[in-house]
């Protein structure tokens, strides 16, 4: 099971810029002498793409295409029973600072935000995660914010595993709806899977990625902004999976 599941992130590194976007130029490199036409659509597909994916301006519209939600007014939050924190983002097995798991940014971002309302709410959190992901989490929310988890998923690969999981523990404890913690351009795809289970959500996205730039900068690469596209491209085909997934009833909760 496991090699199926580090070959799915293999795979998924290879088709993601900018690793795709290289391995399409490098076809081209190596088509030149024998193919000269092929060669060159492949070189400039390969480049151009990767250049556009990196300037600010093509970035944030792509995102603007997978960001759905809004941010979280808490008056919707009336009903919910508890908050779950999706993984994802990173995290470090042994922090030497602290002398155990940590979170890294884009996770922290997201811990840190699930404690915010925890503490607004008063709903016990839910992190759900794979192997040390999920403890780093726990770890994160008890030492930095103070924050106690109810419940620990260190079982879920991806936002599937993520929802089914979380909806056995929940629905166990007699938890029916749920305010869902994730990035903004995570969140469409997580409300599906979550909602597929029966369970009732409440988006609360955060890292929401508005405009950064401004002027000529919006046309110039960073390094920022291929990630950002890499964020959005990767939710663009983790939902055209999804949606495949659930019409042919390959997978279901």
């Amino acid at each position: 099971m496991m090699w199926l599941l580090e070959l799915k992130t293999v795979l998924k590194d290879l088709v993601l810029p900018p690793a795709g976007s290289l391995l399409l130029a490098l076809i081209g490199l190596a088509l030149f002498k024998r193919r000269a036409v092929p060669a060159r659509i492949c070189l400039i597909a390969g480049i151009g793409s990767l250049w556009l994916l990196a300037t600010p301006i093509v970035s944030d519209g792509i995102t603007g295409l997978v960001e759905r939600y809004p941010p979280l007014e808490l008056q919707r939050v009336e009903g919910a029973q508890a908050i779950v924190i999706l993984g994802g983002g990173g995290q470090r097995a042994l922090a030497p600072e602290y002398a155990g798991p940590a979170a890294e940014p884009f996770l922290l971002e997201r811990l840190s935000y699930g404690a915010y309302l925890a503490r607004k709410t008063g709903l016990p959190i839910l992190v759900t995660g794979f192997k040390v992901e999920a403890h780093a989490m726990h770890d994160t929310l008890q030492r930095n914010f103070g924050v106690e988890t109810r419940w620990i998923d260190d079982r879920a690969y991806d936002t599937f595993q993520n929802a089914r999981n979380s909806a056995l523990l929940l629905k166990d404890a007699g938890v029916h709806r749920v305010v869902l913690v994730t990035r903004g351009t995570h969140m469409a795809r997580s409300v599906e899977e979550f909602r597929g289970t029966g369970l009732e959500v409440v988006p609360a996205p955060v890292g929401i990625l508005a405009r950064r730039d401004s002027g000529i900068p919006r046309f110039l690469p960073s390094a920022e902004a291929l990630q950002r596209s890499n964020t959005a491209v990767y939710e663009m085909l983790g939902e055209a999976v999804r949606m495949f997934l659930a019409a042919t009833h390959l997978r279901h909760h």
